[in-house]
């Protein structure tokens, strides 16, 4: 369920990197305790983000939930769909990016959790 080449936090993000980048969004656990959201808060491009704190806000009919970046580095996209759509993050939740980050220091990668590892957390 979870994807094998992503990594997860225990705050419920994950990170695809490729490269020097990474697209970062939220887990389908994640997006299922949320309900439907209808409001996305991103940080600007160009925003520096830091691993573990938060950089946004994500808003369900349930409530409203910090959004914490899984790395550090510099923000150099968001997704312009979730303006007007951000119910995309409830229909496919881990093929719908929030963010794209530069990274900054990609060892912080090594310290998330693997795909089995956050599936252990979740259960």
């Amino acid at each position: 369920m979870y994807p094998a080449t992503y990594r997860y936090t225990k705050d419920h993000e994950w990170i695809s990197v490729s490269g020097s980048t990474g697209r970062v969004g939220i887990t389908d656990y994640a997006q299922r305790q949320l309900g439907d959201v209808v409001f996305v808060e991103l940080p600007e491009a160009g925003r520096t983000v830091t691993q573990g704190q938060s950089c946004g806000t994500i808003e369900s009919v349930k409530a409203v939930s910090e959004l914490y970046s899984p790395a550090s580095g510099k923000v150099a996209d968001v997704n312009p769909v979730l303006a007007s759509k951000p119910e995309t993050v409830n229909r496919d939740p881990h093929g719908t990016w929030l963010y794209v980050v530069e990274l900054s220091n990609p060892s912080e990668i090594d310290g998330l959790l693997t795909s089995e590892q956050y599936t252990e957390l979740v259960r």
